[in-house]
């Protein structure tokens, strides 16, 4: 069968639908969340002191990805009225109930790295053509 664009598109909404979990799941699950959430976790940052701790990301990824967590209310943003504006990020109470499911996500992924990395050379090494 032949599956149209739409036809997709019905089919992930139907999906939705049913698991309305996975927008939730989904909320928690972008590249950078997990690591802005730990980090938070810890204090109450400015975004470039928050830029700082978690190295690696950009400051449009990291506006993203905050607006997001604003928006699903785990992170509250408090402008300060001062010149230049001053602005922090701290978790919410929905924030701070992920910081154990979250902080055991990063336990596992640090003790775990080495497994998983040698476990995708091993796929990779599988998928080589041989000479």
């Amino acid at each position: 069968m032949c599956y149209t664009y739409q036809m997709v598109r019905n089919t992930e909404s139907t999906t939705q639908e049913r698991l309305p979990e996975l927008h939730t799941i989904d909320t928690i699950s972008g590249k950078w969340t997990v690591l802005v959430v730990h980090i938070l976790s810890s204090k109450t940052m400015r975004h470039s002191e928050l830029r700082r701790a978690v190295g690696g990301i950009s400051q449009k990824v990291l506006t993203q990805t905050l607006r997001n967590l604003e928006r699903n209310g785990i992170v509250t943003r408090t402008v300060y009225p001062v010149v230049p504006p001053q602005v922090e990020y701290s978790l919410t109470p929905l924030g701070r109930s992920l910081t154990k499911i979250l902080d055991d996500v990063c336990v596992w992924a640090m003790k775990h790295q080495d497994e998983v990395e040698r476990a995708q050379e091993q796929y990779d090494a599988a998928l080589r053509p041989t000479p």
